[in-house]
């Protein structure tokens, strides 16, 4: 089935590097190696997930992306063409297929004031005006039926993100830590990444938790530099604390390949990408037993139902037993297998067709 599909990049202007962002430049991939015809919206940007693709992109106006991605886009698109915005956009043309993907709930759960009012509205006003509706795990679902019980189920797929190749197994592992993670060698450390480090992600529990296992360096990957207050937390141990922005996910697959362990204390995710990462690179993962990260670790990491600095230092404890350690982490090796970017792209692939054909009867 030909039909022109139409992409907002606007993802790509709001964010320089994340994991809706990386989602979005996989389906990118996919969709031109299937040839479809596809025209992509963006704007000039610096995100690191685009920059190594080759696209033709087209300005859809002058205004800046701060004040476009409020509103519908504005753009008119040919009859019966598809619309799939990379961030709560819509098209309102009545001829048009409106695809969203709902990506977590961290605004209506975690955010105040403003900020929340205005996400959550255009969020709102985005799910009404939608065809079809891409949940990113039965979580993100079950939530989207909690914040929006009028929605139609049948509207509604999940579609689980997948893991780039760059993410795997490396045989002698230690001579990839050379340029700028020369530092590294020789060093045992603990990996956390996080591009935005929000209050839900609990950093700084994360911290506590390197404040009490003094064997470990504590290795921090992410597209935003320490505030002053998560310096000031990290004082104690900043002989310990090494900081890496804006890598590739070949440079991340060698952090991951050399870390103790993946310690991820998130109270919240919609998905959880940097688990997936972390197994399919043989990375013992510790976690939050909460959300969609028990639906995405499977029985392949450690999770804890309490977020306390002492329940994540148990669960760390425990990769010191080396046959335990394997154990976890072939686990991982066989969790990880379920998510791939190419059954991601071809169920969303599928879903397209299947809603375009409910809408335009062809």
């Amino acid at each position: 089935m030909k039909f022109l599909i139409v992409y907002d990049n606007i993802i790509f202007s709001l964010q320089k590097i994340g994991g809706i962002s990386i989602y979005w430049a996989e389906l990118i991939k996919k969709l031109q190696l299937k040839k479809s015809k596809i025209v992509f919206y963006q704007s000039k940007n610096e995100n690191i997930a685009i920059s190594e693709l080759d696209i033709e992109t087209t300005l859809e106006s002058k205004l800046s992306f701060k004040i476009l991605r409020y509103l519908p886009f504005l753009k008119k698109i040919p009859s019966k063409s598809l619309f799939h915005s990379s961030y709560y956009r819509v098209s309102l043309q009545k001829d048009i297929v409106n695809i969203t993907t709902v990506y977590d709930f961290t605004y209506e759960y975690f955010r105040k004031g403003l900020a929340k009012y205005v996400h959550v509205k255009q969020k709102a006003f985005a799910i009404k005006k939608s065809d079809a509706i891409i949940c990113m795990s039965e979580n993100t679902k079950k939530d989207l039926m909690k914040f929006y019980p009028q929605i139609q189920k049948s509207k509604i797929k999940v579609i689980y993100n997948g893991v780039g190749c760059e993410f795997k197994k490396l045989q002698n592992k230690e001579e990839y830590l050379n340029a700028e993670f020369e530092i590294l060698k020789d060093k045992n450390y603990i990996l956390y990444i996080g591009d935005r480090r929000s209050s839900y992600k609990n950093f700084n529990i994360a911290v506590e938790v390197l404040k009490e296992l003094k064997e470990y360096s504590f290795v921090v990957a992410g597209a935003q530099k320490f505030n002053k207050q998560e310096n000031e937390i990290m004082e104690s141990i900043k002989e310990r604390v090494h900081y890496f922005d804006k890598i590739d996910a070949k440079k991340l697959n060698i952090l991951y390949n050399n870390a103790f362990c993946l310690l991820y204390p998130s109270s919240y995710e919609g998905f959880g990408i940097p688990v997936v990462e972390a197994m399919k690179s043989g990375c013992p993962v510790v976690g939050t037993n909460i959300s969609s990260i028990p639906e995405v670790a499977g029985n392949s990491g450690l999770l804890v139902d309490d977020i306390k600095t002492e329940s994540f230092i148990k669960e760390i404890e425990k990769l010191k037993n080396s046959t335990f350690r394997d154990e976890l982490i072939s686990k991982g090796f066989k969790q990880a297998e379920k998510f791939n970017w190419d059954n991601c792209f071809s169920q969303t692939y599928e879903f397209y067709e299947e809603i375009w054909r409910k809408k335009f009867g062809e």
